[in-house]
């Protein structure tokens, strides 16, 4: 006997921005603008770089020496990634260390971008709308 296809049933997209924002999907949710301002400055995305790229928790002036920046302005700038959940801070005496937060960091990028595939527009031929990996 020949196996039935079954299809799932075809989401209504909105058909305007404004009907777009009234409707609840985990894209709004995951669309941080704490995250997203702490990745905005430059020198921010550069100190996150050289802590991930060390693999392990740099203090303050260990991370000062990956730029041309003032020590203080760079305790500043860790202390922003750190409010964004980027990195987590530890102090020993008066030394404090900041390590990435790897498994959060990347848990929320890779939920941020399934909610946005969710979201993309079906593909023609696609059963699967604009889900990944589907055509």
């Amino acid at each position: 006997m020949a196996q039935v296809r079954k299809h799932s049933p075809v989401r209504r997209r909105p058909e305007t921005p404004r009907q777009a924002a009234g409707c609840c999907q985990p894209v709004d949710d995951l669309l941080d603008p704490a995250l997203f301002k702490a990745l905005g400055d430059p020198t921010r995305v550069r100190l996150l770089a050289c802590i991930a790229k060390c693999g392990r928790a740099c203090s303050v002036g260990e991370v000062a020496g990956c730029c041309s920046v003032d020590l203080s302005v760079v305790s500043r700038h860790l202390q922003a990634l750190a409010r964004a959940g980027l990195v987590a801070p530890s102090r020993s005496g008066r030394v404090v260390r900041y390590a990435v937060r790897y498994v959060e960091v990347a848990a929320q990028f890779r939920a941020l971008a399934d909610a946005i595939d969710d979201c993309a527009p079906a593909v023609a031929g696609c059963a699967e709308g604009g889900r990944r990996g589907c055509c």
